[in-house]
């Protein structure tokens, strides 16, 4: 079955970094376009930053934009968020997600969610 599995959260000063994973399997990872998400406590769940099957594109929210990096190794069937100069703001519950045939950050679109990871910058 599908599994998303996220890791790497944590606590972090403000200016840090951390380096989410999610591990994925079930499914033909290289087929699916890769998304990570993130909500705060009373939030909508927003779109962080997605990357295409192949790894060849890559959309950033513009909160992010020049902080973060998202990557996919097609090989591990593994997605990375590298995140840089943590702010406060950015304290959320991160997931990530797949889909098929869909670019983008809207997150009805996405079949398939992991169960999340807490980042906590203060």
């Amino acid at each position: 079955h599908v599994q998303l599995v996220e890791s790497g959260g944590g606590s972090v000063p403000a200016g840090g970094s951390l380096r989410l994973s999610c591990s994925a399997s079930g499914f033909t990872y290289r087929q699916y376009a890769m998304a990570w998400f993130r909500q705060a406590p009373g939030q909508e769940r927003e779109g962080v930053a997605g990357i295409a099957a192949s790894g060849g594109g890559a959309t950033y929210s513009n909160s992010v934009k020049g902080r973060f990096t998202i990557s996919r190794d097609n090989a591990k069937n593994t997605l990375y968020l590298q995140m840089n100069s943590l702010k406060p703001e950015d304290t959320a519950v991160y997931y990530c997600a797949a889909v098929r045939l869909y670019f983008g950050l809207d997150p009805t679109r996405y079949s398939h969610w992991g169960q999340g990871t807490q980042v906590t910058v203060s």
